[in-house]
């Protein structure tokens, strides 16, 4: 017990440092994504043009999360730290598996390429012209080759512990991005942006070539008593029967996307772009919140390998909390604020602002769904950890995803690009509770009474924080607001945070210490460390 005690410190340690960079590295990528959307913004405003390239930019979004951060990462990272055990197991897996998916994925491409204009007419049937979406399509399908060896390359390194060269690539992909635009717009158009993205998904996979030869020279040094747990064959792990229900899940989650750009590609010109640019700024709060979640994934992955259903409780327990804390409180933010943070960020330019007045209302409902959004991010990890394939979340994501459907369907006519929004913070969040049922059914008995508790106190918290915010920044009829509404945008977003802060950390004050006795990890703040729960028969 005191040598398990004496090393905890230091694997904490390692957490926060790699979460650290992790974080920094993703904030600078991030910060070059906004600095790519304000671009566009002022480049090409929201239009029909901005449309088509959003309907190419389908192709990246949908191979980013199944190659690179959901189901590559839930797939390989489980697979290599299982071989980290074996002499040389994640270089034969390399050997064995890299040349085949370059293989399948170069044919997808190309497929991509010659099919483009077919697919142009799938995903959005409503674009009164196709061409420039066509032509766009054709470069953004060379992503799949480049993102999947991208994505096989970051997951191996975070199985190692490498986070610096996986979070780095994004910082590259805008970057490949912003080049191209600034070197093309004139003569090309909105054609510059999809030649950036072909260029900038070869440049995800530059970045971490360096790190990722080091792994695998380290790899082929002796390893003292391979572990019995690792002595099948590494590339036998890989099978399409673990792979079916990740990839299957991923594209089920990405659907949403589909189903707004289907039908939003029916709406008046820009519809598409408003969506988008909301749903750019709604989702970074979801991106930071699942940083911590990254990087404790090979932890996790860890325990479920040895049956540890105490350690994976306690560690989906807090990764709950935590991101529910960081995502309600940006979510206060992002409402309070959606006006004067679209009009700061893109209002420039041939961004309008009317744009600006339908994007901010956009992303006040969009954001409704980005706890949901984080939730799922949590969960699907808890399932995937495992060594067997799991359908559950899949089957979680296709509720969500029916319920998104139906609603945007039916609402879309009448209430247009925020009937969009609203039909997918719903469906994101049924697919949210139901995952998170299945989690404490079926991976390790999550208390729901703390948890819940804990999640509750900080939704109070945000939503106390949210109605400051708002009356600080003139968002209700009638007190003078704290911040005169004629001020820059710059500084109504900034003392608009001030008193949001203020207010968030004084009511979750208030409500730790209100829970200091309780058993979620909000008590255990003030309450030391909690004794651990036996955990009950595999269910």
């Amino acid at each position: 017990m005191t040598a398990v005690g004496a090393r905890q410190p230091v694997r904490d340690g390692s957490i926060r440092r790699a979460t650290l960079l992790t974080g920094l590295l993703l904030a600078a990528g991030t910060g070059l994504g906004f600095l790519r959307d304000l671009v566009m913004a002022y480049r090409f405003g929201a239009s029909s043009g901005t449309d088509a390239f959003l309907v190419a930019w389908t192709i990246p979004e949908t191979v980013s999360p199944l190659l690179i951060e959901d189901a590559m990462a839930l797939l390989m990272v489980p697979v290599v730290t299982r071989l980290l055990r074996e002499p040389d197991g994640v270089g034969r897996l390399v050997a064995t598996v890299l040349p085949r998916l370059c293989a399948g994925l170069a044919m997808t491409s190309l497929v991509l390429v010659l099919a483009a204009p077919a697919l142009v007419d799938v995903l959005a049937p409503g674009l009164a012209d196709p061409v420039p979406a066509a032509r766009c399509v054709r470069l953004t399908a060379l992503t799949v080759l480049a993102f999947g060896v991208a994505g096989f390359m970051s997951a191996t390194l975070r199985a190692h512990h490498r986070f610096g060269p996986p979070a780095s690539i994004y910082l590259a992909y805008n970057l490949g991005i912003l080049g191209m635009v600034a070197a093309f717009a004139v003569p090309l158009g909105i054609t510059s942006a999809a030649l950036g993205v072909a260029c900038g998904g070869l440049l995800m996979v530059a970045v971490q070539v360096p790190a990722f030869v080091r792994c695998l020279r380290a790899g082929r040094r002796p390893r003292p008593r391979p572990s019995k747990v690792a002595a099948a064959p590494g590339t036998s792990v890989v099978t399409l029967a673990a792979a079916a229900p990740i990839v299957v899940y991923t594209l089920t989650r990405q659907s949403q996307v589909f189903i707004e750009r289907f039908l939003g590609s029916g709406l008046a010109a820009g519809s598409i772009s408003h969506l988008n640019y909301a749903q750019k700024v709604g989702q970074v709060p979801m991106v930071a919140s699942l940083l911590l979640v990254t990087v404790t994934f090979p932890r996790l992955a860890r325990a479920s390998a040895g049956g540890d259903r105490e350690r994976v409780r306690r560690r989906v327990e807090s990764d709950l909390v935590v991101v529910s804390g960081i995502v309600l409180y940006a979510t206060a933010c992002l409402i309070a604020l959606a006006p004067q943070i679209v009009a700061l960020l893109f209002q420039h330019g041939r961004f309008t602002a009317a744009d600006g007045e339908r994007t901010a209302l956009i992303l006040r409902i969009y954001v409704l769904g980005v706890w949901g959004q984080a939730m799922v991010g949590v969960a699907a990890r808890a399932f995937f950890a495992r060594a067997r394939p799991v359908w559950q979340p899949v089957l979680a994501m296709a509720a969500g995803l029916a319920v998104t459907g139906a609603l945007g369907a039916a609402l879309v006519g009448a209430g247009g690009t925020g009937a969009l929004a609203a039909a997918n913070a719903a469906g994101i969040t049924v697919a949210a509770v139901a995952l998170l049922y299945l989690v404490r059914r079926r991976v390790a008995p999550v208390s729901a009474r703390a948890v819940g508790g804990d999640i509750a106190a900080l939704l109070a918290a945000a939503s106390a924080a949210c109605v400051a915010g708002l009356a600080a920044t003139g968002g209700f009829a009638g007190p003078v607001p704290l911040v005169p509404a004629d001020a820059h945008p710059l500084y109504q977003v900034g003392g608009g945070l001030a008193v949001i802060t203020v207010v968030f950390a004084a009511a979750l004050a208030l409500a730790v210490r209100g829970r200091a006795r309780a058993a979620g990890p909000l008590g255990s703040l003030t309450n030391g460390r909690r004794k651990p729960r036996e955990s009950p028969r595999e269910p």
